[in-house]
């Protein structure tokens, strides 16, 4: 009799042990399910990228003083009043304007929307302000609870490299941006929101890495002009 009990016992701890095994399994999946669907896009999408090259001018061929032609894009901006789209990284979202990026509750509800536009920070296109720094944030949650409750759209913003290229609408007009820089920075520094720049540039910022609070990702680009 002591046998079968011992023999039930060890079936049912092992069932027990099993299951939860597994449990954790799946619920590691399905917390990082977002973040690998983004990842085997970027690589999928790579993967089968085919290489265009420009068109070399003529040598002799002299400079025209025109405005610089945009190159076309393969789909249309979600919102062009106010929207960016990365096509490499595959992002197309909305941009909440002017909220303060001090404000707690203010940049998570936008957060939820799409990419926040920092208060007190250039728009798209200016070139002329005593500021022309267009400074843009957004979330890179990597689980599914968090990606569910606000746009993680900037999960490959570290995919972005110099040349790259940003577009960016406001009013209906198209604003494009080169990337120039990118850099991690300590959480605590601001400087990047809250230094005037007499150039037209382009900063956007995420956390480092996705899903934590430890670091800043920042990218900052130029104006295509």
């Amino acid at each position: 009799m002591n046998r079968r009990r011992r023999f039930w016992f060890f079936v049912a701890l092992r069932t027990i042990a099993n299951s939860l095994i597994i449990t954790g399994i799946v619920f590691s999946f399905l917390s990082f399910a977002p973040y690998i669907q983004q990842e085997v896009w970027y690589w999928w999408k790579n993967l089968n990228q085919t290489t265009h090259t420009e068109p070399t001018p003529p040598e002799n061929s002299a400079p025209k003083a025109q405005a610089v032609t945009l190159p076309a894009l393969q789909e249309q901006p979600i919102d062009s009043s106010f929207g960016i789209m990365i096509e490499k990284i595959g992002v197309n979202a909305p941009v909440v304007a002017n909220v303060d990026a001090s404000n707690y509750s203010e940049y998570i509800a936008a957060l939820s929307k799409g990419v926040a536009h920092a208060k007190g920070t250039a728009l798209p296109g200016s070139t002329k302000s005593d500021n022309n720094n267009v400074f843009l944030f957004a979330h890179s949650a990597i689980n599914a609870i968090e990606a569910r409750m606000y746009n993680s759209v900037f999960y490959l913003l570290r995919k972005l490299e110099v040349g790259d290229r940003i577009s960016t609408f406001y009013k209906g007009k198209r604003f494009d941006y080169i990337v120039s820089s990118k850099k991690v920075v300590q959480a605590t520094d601001t400087r990047y929101l809250t230094d005037l720049s007499k150039e037209a540039i382009l900063t956007l910022q995420t956390c480092d890495p996705p899903g934590s609070s430890l670091r800043r990702l920042i990218i900052t680009a130029k104006l295509a002009q």
